[in-house]
Order: structure tokens, then sequence, then C-alpha cells
């Protein structure tokens, strides 16, 4: 249908919007040493366990394809700003070589949000 447009009307009498939709443009995906994949549901696999009749809370990383080390790092340098207090509590733990633990805090949303503005 947009073919016989563009062949109907002159490109200048086309509306900018309607040009640039057929013009193809793609993103480059960023590339990072590990990767999260989604599970069946389509949802980031994040899961939030509490303990210790609701005094410890874990938010758990599964299913981490690559290196969980760094990812581990990116998380404790960039999820909260350096000297906060969030940051003092957060602690990482890698088990099983391909799921994180964060404890310290109730921040399974936090880190949710993190990882989708990684593009994930």
């Amino acid at each position: 249908m947009l073919s016989h447009l563009r062949n109907a009307l002159p490109s200048q009498s086309l509306p900018r919007y309607v040009r640039s939709l057929t013009q193809a443009t793609l993103a480059q995906p960023v590339q990072y040493p590990y990767f999260i994949p989604r599970n069946t549901n389509g949802n980031l696999p994040v899961y939030t366990d509490i303990r210790n009749g609701g005094t410890r809370f874990l938010v758990t990383i599964r299913n981490v394809d690559g290196k969980a080390d760094l990812l581990a790092k990116d998380l404790a340098d960039s999820l909260f700003e350096n000297g906060s207090r969030e940051a003092s509590k957060l602690k990482i733990e890698i088990t099983r070589s391909r799921n994180l633990v964060i404890s310290g805090g109730r921040w399974k949303n936090q880190v949710v949000e993190w990882l989708m503005g990684k593009g994930f």
C-alpha cells in the first residue's frame, strides 16, 4: 500500500513520518560478556526470597549466561550511587556459577529496572 502511495505522489508531498516508515532502521545491540534470557512468560528471571520470618530479603537473578562475575561487578558498581546507604548494604553472591543472589534489602524492582535499562 505504501508503494502505491509513493508512486502516486512525489516524495516532496509525502509527510516526513511516511518517508521514515519506508526506510529500515537497524539498532545496534549492545554486547555484554553476560546475557540474561527471559523466562517462558517473557519476564526477566529476577525473583524475591523472604527468609527468617520476614527479616532477610534476597533477590535472585537466575540463569545468567556468560560471565556472572562481571554482571555482579557491574551491579555492585552501578545499581546504587557509590557511598550511599544502599550501596554499603548491597552484597552479591554467585551460586552454581549461573545464579546471582543479592542480599541487603528489597531491591527487586531496582534490579529489574537496571536490567531493562541495559537492554535485557
